[in-house]
This record gives structure tokens, C-alpha cells and sequence, in this order.
């Protein structure tokens, strides 16, 4: 076994005791060095989470951060001081953190409304791309995304990871790979969740720069659905407002016209039915999918009750009934992986992205399918604002998008 593949033993390695063992004595420890060196792109929240991420994974190294904040870049730089020595360098402008000559791939981390304008820069270094979700606010914006990406000598990546999520990786397996319950036919997906946290200038409070809470927050589970339906939508219909978050919240003259629930129903060519329910006002996080088919039944949930424990509890139960034996299991990820960020699918999206730098075909997410969470999510948001159900085909016709799917 090469150290590459061997499983790290991090409770062991980073203990008190044993720091006494020196790299020349380390075997179960031993880990291969970074081959790759990354420029992450916005050191807010999500940034620092992946500059953090890079660093536990030890395949490759933070090599520079930019952003516009350089309170922002002062505040990363300490916290990621706290995991390793390493030098870090801080960029003055967008262009070098791009085409450093020692970077060999770039992570877009920025506010969601800038992911186009900071993309543009970054295609003209030919370096492989991890670009954040939603990877556009706008159609227009990600029909151009698609066509960047298919001239694009690299990759492009885009950070949809809740597929990587322990409980919806079981799910995969089992529904599509196993066909654990047979032909799928109805899939219902929901998230009951506090509301969304502080950003620089408030910028996730306003549909103008988010894309719409459908599109900022939920193009994650669309792209899950997609996933599993293995068909294109057909029909969307949704019903959102805002009852409880920011109802009164103001900033710089702007009132906030962010979505706090929301129930989706989407049609599929294939004849599958799918619902998405989305509770914002919460206590705590909640997820559940429910997949049923002409065999059975599957249903993973997520817990995370962060007032309890700091680690989500996750389950997978398969029910048969009649049909075959039954089963409920927990599923969750190492610790150390759980709490590095979104629950350890962030962690996996890195195993993904780096694979792709070797050279390895992964399933991480295109900007196609990026495209389409986009699709489903806003015309989510068209059919909540005009209570009209959407016809998809018509939908990308309006919207010029039939180049760009394939």
C-alpha cells in the first residue's frame, strides 16, 4: 500500500504524546508531501472552510489567498496559522493570485454575485478551476460559465458537495448502483435549518446578489434530485415568501427579500415526481430524502442539533417490507472529516478535485449540471413569484439555453 492510500491514523498522530516521534521514525504517520499548490480566491466563511479542508487533506497546500477584504485576509491568515507554518502568501490584485506561475489550480470562493466577473479573470491562467455554488446568480451568467468551460483547455469544478454528503453517498449506492428498491418513482427532499448567517455587506440578504434563496441555498439539493431522477425536469411548481428571517432588516437603504421556506414540486421526463421542502426558521438542521420505488423504500436523514453536539447524526434505511429484508444503519464519516466543514462532504469534494489534478475521472460536479440545478432552481423562483407552473422546455427556450445542455 503506497502512503498515498494508506488511512491516516490522525487521532494517533496528532496527540500530545506523540510528538516525540520524528519524521524519520514515521511509518503508520507517514503521509506523502503536497503535490499540488492552490490560490484560494475569498477567505470568507467558505473559504477559510476549504483553505482548512486543503490542509487537513495534505494532497496539496494553500499557496496564496486574494480578496477585495483585507480584513478578511488578515482574519484567514491567523486562523489558518493555527493549523500549519506554512508561509501564506496575500496577493495585491485578483490577476496575480490567478497566474502565479507556483499555483497549479485556483478555488473561487467569492460572494455569489461575483463568480462571473472572477471566473473571466481566472480561465485566462489555463489552470484547473474549483469554482463555489451556486456557480452563477443568473441564467445568462451560467450559460456562460458552460461555454468558458467547454473551450476551456483545464477543468472547471463547481462546488455543488452536498452529493458528497456520507448519508447521500450511501443513498447513491443503493438506489442507483444496488437498485436496493428497485425502479425509483417519487423522490421527496427537505431542510429545516436556522437562517442564514452574517456576510460582508450583508450580501446573502438581497435576491439580487444571492440569486434567490432557491438558487443560493437549495441548488444543492436540485442537483440531488437530478441526480437521482436520471432524467431531465419536465414541470416545476413552488410556492416561497418570507415569514420569519429579516422581515424587518435594512441595510444601506435596502430591505432584505430573502425566501425563508419554500415547497417545490418538479416533474421528470422519465415520469418520476419529486417534492423539495425548505424551512429556514428552524432550531436546528434537519435533512431527510425519501426515495420510493416499485421495491421499496429508502430514507436517509442528517440531524445536526448544535446546541447538543458538534457532530450530525446520520442514518440510511432501506425498507423492503415484504420484498426482502429490511435495514437502518448509522452513516457518518470519521470525526476529524465531520467537523472540518458540511459535515465531511467538503472534505470529499477535495478528494474529488485533486483526483481530477491526477489525472483520475471522479464524479464531482460539472458546470452542466450546475446548469441544470440552476434551471430547476430558478424557475422555482419564477413559478413562487408568478404561482404559474414552469414548462422546462419552454423555459430554456426563452432563456437561449439549448446550446448548453447537452
Amino acid at each position: 500500500m503506497t502512503t498515498s492510500n494508506r488511512p491516516r491514523l490522525r487521532f494517533f498522530e496528532n496527540s500530545s504524546g506523540q510528538r516525540h516521534i520524528t519524521d524519520a521514525d514515521h511509518y503508520l504517520y507517514k503521509h506523502d508531501k503536497p503535490r499540488y499548490r492552490v490560490s484560494v480566491i475569498g477567505t470568507g466563511t467558505i473559504g477559510q472552510e476549504h483553505m482548512r479542508v486543503v490542509q487537513l487533506l495534505g494532497r496539496a497546500r494553500v499557496h496564496g489567498i486574494y480578496d477585495i477584504s483585507k480584513h478578511s485576509m488578515v482574519i484567514a491568515s491567523e486562523e489558518f496559522a493555527k493549523l500549519t507554518a506554512d508561509d501564506l502568501i496575500h496577493y495585491d490584485d485578483l490577476q496575480s493570485a490567478c497566474n502565479d506561475d507556483a499555483v497549479d489550480a485556483i478555488m473561487i470562493c467569492t460572494p455569489n454575485f461575483t463568480h462571473i466577473d472572477v471566473l473571466e479573470i481566472a480561465v485566462k491562467s489555463g489552470k484547473p478551476i474549483f469554482l463555489e455554488k451556486p456557480m452563477a446568480t443568473t441564467l445568462a451568467d451560467a450559460k456562460r460559465i458552460v461555454a468558458l468551460a467547454r473551450d476551456y483547455p483545464a477543468f472547471i469544478q463547481v462546488g455543488l458537495q452536498y452529493r458528497y454528503k456520507a448519508p447521500y453517498v450511501e443513498a447513491r449506492f443503493e438506489a442507483l448502483e444496488r437498485s436496493a428498491i428497485g425502479t425509483l418513482k417519487t423522490i421527496a427532499m427537505s431542510e429545516y435549518r436556522p437562517p442564514f448567517l452574517d456576510k460582508v455587506s450583508q450580501w446573502n440578504k438581497f435576491a439580487e446578489k444571492s440569486g434567490g434563496t432557491l438558487i443560493e441555498k437549495c441548488c444543492h439539493y436540485f442537483d440531488l434530485i437530478n441526480l437521482f431522477a436520471q432524467s431531465t425536469p419536465k414541470r416545476v411548481f413552488a410556492s416561497a415568501g418570507q415569514a420569519v428571517n429579516f422581515v424587518d432588516f435594512e441595510h444601506a437603504g435596502q430591505r432584505s427579500d430573502i425566501d425563508d421556506h419554500a415547497m417545490v414540486t418538479i416533474e421528470y421526463n422519465n415520469g418520476l415526481r419529486a417534492s423539495f421542502t425548505l424551512n429556514m426558521f428552524s432550531p436546528h438542521f434537519f435533512e431527510e430524502l425519501v426515495i420510493c420505488g416499485d421495491a421499496g423504500r429508502l430514507v436517509a436523514t442528517e440531524t445536526f442539533n448544535f446546541l447538543e453536539d458538534p457532530v450530525a447524526r446520520s442514518t440510511l434505511a432501506i425498507e423492503l417490507g415484504e420484498m426482502g429484508a429490511s435495514r437502518k444503519t448509522d452513516v457518518n464519516y470519521a470525526t476529524h472529516i465531520e467537523q472540518s466543514g458540511h459535515h465531511g462532504a467538503t472534505f470529499f469534494e477535495h478528494v474529488a478535485f485533486i483526483d481530477r489534478l491526477d489525472g483520475k475521472a471522479t464524479d464531482s460536479a460539472t458546470p452542466e449540471q450546475g446548469l441544470w440545478s440552476i434551471i430547476v432552481a430558478a424557475a422555482a423562483e419564477q413559478s413562487a413569484r408568478s404561482g404559474d407552473a414552469v414548462n422546462i422546455a419552454n423555459f430554456i427556450a426563452h432563456h437561449d439555453l439549448q446550446d448548453s445542455l447537452s
